[in-house]
């Protein structure tokens, strides 16, 4: 899989895109037709703490999976977005197999 990671309005470390990149690859172990991805982290302007986003969109063959999870930090929404891709991806599997 072709992934991209894209930070807005701050600078990733390697430690983070290390761990989106990880994150994100593990959902061909549930879908191995997986073409590409994108991932955009920003930081949300409200003075609140919950103001980590993180946007995951991955193509797939005929369709494109989107999942966007605000949460206190980076790693959590991460978390967050690729447990909804998981289940956008198991559901996929289950209609165009069945």
């Amino acid at each position: 899989m072709d992934l991209q990671v894209n930070s807005v309005h701050f600078d990733a470390d390697t430690k983070l895109v290390h761990f989106v990149n990880d994150k994100v690859h593990k959902l061909e172990t549930y879908f191995d037709h997986i073409i590409s991805g994108q991932v955009f982290l920003r930081l949300d302007k409200s003075s609140d703490t919950l103001n980590k986003v993180a946007e995951i969109k991955i193509s797939i063959p005929g369709k494109e999976l989107f999942a966007k999870k605000q949460c206190k930090s980076f790693e959590e929404a991460t978390d967050l977005a690729c447990e909804a891709l998981r289940k956008q991806v198991a559901k996929y599997k289950e209609k165009s197999y069945s």
